[in-house]
């Protein structure tokens, strides 16, 4: 897949995940994705705990996962994202790693998305449960957090299909101008 196609799949599918095992070597490359991703002065701030096994996953997710995403309980993998603000780039009053964080889950999702697996990233969380649950100490703070799992489709594409079908984006028009705010692009 190319990365611009792979970009184009993308679907948040949380309601299509299977609790079919997803592979250490492709837990692996994934992992590897988010580590190569860009930080503010190259702090690289972020840190993951994967959550394996049903059993772990549903007891992180039933205990620390609003309502909504309880149905993320089957799958297989969560990786929860992390970082300590304290190691993060401060510029003019401006943290950095919320954002450094950010960048290392998108290439998570585009590395998941490649590798045919599916990804749905959740910010809803009792961080206090959350924290206790997974042993994150105290000046750590949660950013977000991502199921990984095999769709229950015979493939992501399938799965994929109507949601991305539905699927709106402002245009161009709306979201970039020229040279100046509110030029069109």
């Amino acid at each position: 897949m190319e990365t611009l196609e792979t970009i184009g799949k993308r679907a948040s599918l949380k309601p299509f995940l299977s609790a079919r095992e997803v592979e250490e070597e492709k837990i692996t490359k994934i992992l590897d994705a988010a580590r190569f991703a860009p930080s503010a002065r190259n702090t690289q701030p972020w840190r993951f705990i994967v959550v394996r096994g049903k059993e772990n996953v549903e007891n992180v997710v039933t205990k620390a996962f609003s309502g909504f995403n309880q149905v993320v309980k089957e799958a297989p993998v969560l990786i929860v994202a992390c970082a300590n603000p304290n190691d993060d780039d401060i510029h003019e009053g401006r943290e950095y790693y919320l954002f450094d964080v950010g960048l290392a889950v998108e290439n998570i999702l585009l590395a998941a998305t490649d590798l045919g697996l599916i990804t749905h990233p959740m910010t809803a969380v009792n961080e206090g449960e959350l924290r206790r649950v997974l042993h994150i100490p105290d000046e750590v703070r949660f950013v977000v957090a991502t199921p990984l799992a095999y769709p229950c489709a015979r493939s992501y594409e399938e799965a994929a299909r109507e949601r991305l079908s539905q699927r709106t984006r402002k245009s161009l028009k709306e979201v970039a101008y020229s040279n100046i705010w509110g030029k069109p692009f």
